[in-house]
């Protein structure tokens, strides 16, 4: 079923007025599709690349794995990076196992081989496009044994690859900062073994809402690493932003690995106020971002219609609201 013209223009209108302010105070580097990924650098809190260029980076990640491993494909990637201008993909490997409507879909703990094939399928095809690929432990509990597994043996497959990126935790939820600082200190010693010079990305207490913990007691020997902010527009506002001016004065790197403009629960509206202000702070402060999520699920937050095809190509026909808009700013992006 198409959309109402009226509402897609809406939309697109919604789109040009948030983008017009967001080229008005750009002055960072975008990667262009056809680029080979640059290694990236942490200095300060910004990130760099290695013409020493403010490097922000824009894209999309994918929904867990173990709910839709059917866009883990090397078509989906291929499709996104070549229509969407996206080069930044995030594979949300789902660590525990999930009870949807009665439906258990096994995590990687349960079922290793599919989070194996669906990580490496990813990486592999976005690397193939010149994209940068975050692997993502998505998980909101603590599972430092298998991590540490999981990671060592990913860090050597691709010990030689500057584009991937290791984000460390999703989500924490009840672990305290005195916890989470020992676990990621256990976990970049094992890629830094492996691979010396990776962007590391860590997160932070309260679904990475506490980025003042971090901010004040900051891990000394982490390296080239950047600390994971996640905010959806609907429910977090200003306060999340000024918690995080606070911690960007102090020093902190800041990645947005997840984020989204309806309400933390991934559904309600979009709220287009409150997400212009938050890509406004984010250009200012030079932040990367990446958007919640290719998905086909009924909610906001999932991007495609369930009749969208596996492999692509998607039409507009099967993209929703929130797919439209992401799509039409990561094109514009890319033309800055």
């Amino acid at each position: 079923m198409s959309r109402p013209a009226n509402r897609y223009l809406a939309v697109a209108a919604a789109v040009a007025a948030l983008l017009l302010s967001v080229m008005s105070i750009c002055t960072s580097c975008s990667p262009k599709k056809s680029d080979k990924p640059s290694p990236l650098h942490v200095q300060g809190t910004a990130l760099l690349n290695a013409e020493g260029d403010t490097v922000v980076l824009k894209g999309v990640s994918l929904g867990w794995h173990n709910l839709w491993p059917r866009f883990y494909n090397k078509g989906a990637v291929k499709h996104i990076h070549k229509e969407w201008d996206c080069n930044l993909f995030r594979f949300s490997i789902g660590v525990d196992d999930l009870d949807e409507q009665g439906s258990i879909h096994k995590g990687y703990l349960s079922d290793p081989a599919l989070g194996w094939k669906c990580v490496t399928q990813g990486v592999n095809a976005a690397l193939s496009c010149g994209a940068y690929a975050i692997i993502d432990w998505h998980s909101h509990k603590l599972h430092e044994k298998e991590a540490v597994a999981f990671f060592d043996a990913l860090s050597k497959l691709y010990a030689d690859e500057p584009g991937v990126i290791y984000e460390l935790y999703n989500e924490p939820v009840d672990d305290s900062w005195k916890d989470l600082k020992s676990y990621a200190q256990t976990l970049i010693k094992t890629i830094r073994a492996n691979a010396p010079d990776a962007l590391i990305l860590m997160g932070c207490p309260h679904w990475d809402q506490d980025i003042d913990l971090p901010a004040a007691d900051p891990i000394r020997d982490g390296g080239n690493l950047m600390y994971t902010l996640h905010f959806y527009a609907a429910t977090h506002k200003e306060y999340l932003r000024d918690r995080a001016d606070k911690a960007i004065d102090s020093g902190l790197p800041i990645f947005i690995s997840e984020c989204a403009a309806m309400e933390a629960s991934g559904n309600g509206p979009l709220d287009y106020e409150s997400w212009g202000q938050w890509l406004g702070w984010s250009e200012k402060n030079n932040i990367s971002m990446v958007m919640w999520s290719l998905s086909d699920k009924d909610e906001t937050c999932s991007m495609l219609y369930p009749k969208a095809s596996s492999k692509g190509p998607w039409s507009d026909a099967v993209l929703k609201e929130w797919g439209l808009y992401v799509k039409q700013l990561l094109r514009d992006s890319s033309r800055l």
